[in-house]
């Protein structure tokens, strides 16, 4: 099916001007959620390794009209870092995020055996610590606005027993559980936490490196859907939960997957 041209979505007159922070947000997936919250006109700061594609990527939205997004490149593996993002992203955008989206990820394969303390170690540091460390960057600020939203990515690969990447089933694995361990006491601020679980996406690197036959075989014979899934999928289910259409959504595990699991 061709894609759904923008102009038959939805739109969210409240994420208009509302300040929204993206980790991972310069390809993939992290590039769809910042170019779909830029085309609902909200003010977008995002981090990321990949300078040349997140320079194309601000760069493009600004062309298109879209209000311009503040990045920067951050290695989330360091937390003072990724913390002083969120600060100066904050400052030049004239206030607080009232929305965080923990997207950075790295699905690199690898076995049991090949796995030693340190490559575990710089799994969990990418992959677990930076949505923690995020959280606890932007609360403050989404207190002093009187409430926020904050979407981790989880992934539907754990759940269906994906065996190529143990430590990266480990930590994603855990994003429920940062979302249910934080609802509670952050949900007195009105401030929801939910996890966006994606299936298979057809990003660049997905299909430049594992859609092959044997791929597109498994596509047909786990999802319900026929058609593959994309990045922008994944970023309509953020947008909702970002804006006030999801003021009650909180603590839930919300899937986009085609029906794989």
């Amino acid at each position: 099916m061709a894609s759904t041209p923008l102009s038959t979505l939805a739109t969210y007159p409240s994420l208009r001007g509302r300040r929204v922070f993206v980790t991972g947000g310069g390809s993939g997936i992290g590039a769809a959620i910042v170019q779909a919250f830029a085309e609902q006109g909200a003010l977008v700061a995002f981090i990321d390794i990949a300078e040349p594609e997140s320079r194309a990527l601000a760069e493009d939205l600004a062309a298109a009209g879209h209000p311009a997004p503040w990045w920067r490149p951050c290695d989330v593996r360091d937390i003072a870092a990724l913390q002083q993002a969120v600060t100066d992203a904050a400052t030049a955008l004239g206030g607080d995020f009232a929305a965080l989206v923990n997207n950075v990820a790295s699905d690199d394969r690898h076995t049991l055996e090949s796995v030693t303390p340190a490559y575990y170690d710089s799994r969990m540091s990418i992959n677990e610590r930076p949505a923690f460390f995020a959280i606890q960057a932007v609360a403050p600020g989404m207190r002093r606005l009187g409430g926020g939203s904050v979407v981790n990515l989880g992934s539907t690969g754990w759940q269906t027993k994906a065996g190529a990447y143990p430590c990266y089933a480990i930590a994603k694995s855990s994003v429920n559980g940062l979302t249910r361990g934080l609802a509670d006491s952050l949900g007195a601020d009105r401030i929801r936490v939910n996890t966006v679980s994606p299936g298979w996406v057809m990003t660049d690197r997905q299909v430049k490196l594992w859609l092959d036959a044997e791929g597109e075989a498994e596509l047909k014979r786990n999802q319900c859907l026929p058609d593959k899934l994309q990045p922008s999928d994944v970023a309509r289910m953020v947008l909702f939960l970002a804006s006030d259409d999801g003021a009650m959504c909180t603590a839930q595990e919300f899937k986009v997957d085609a029906g794989w699991s």
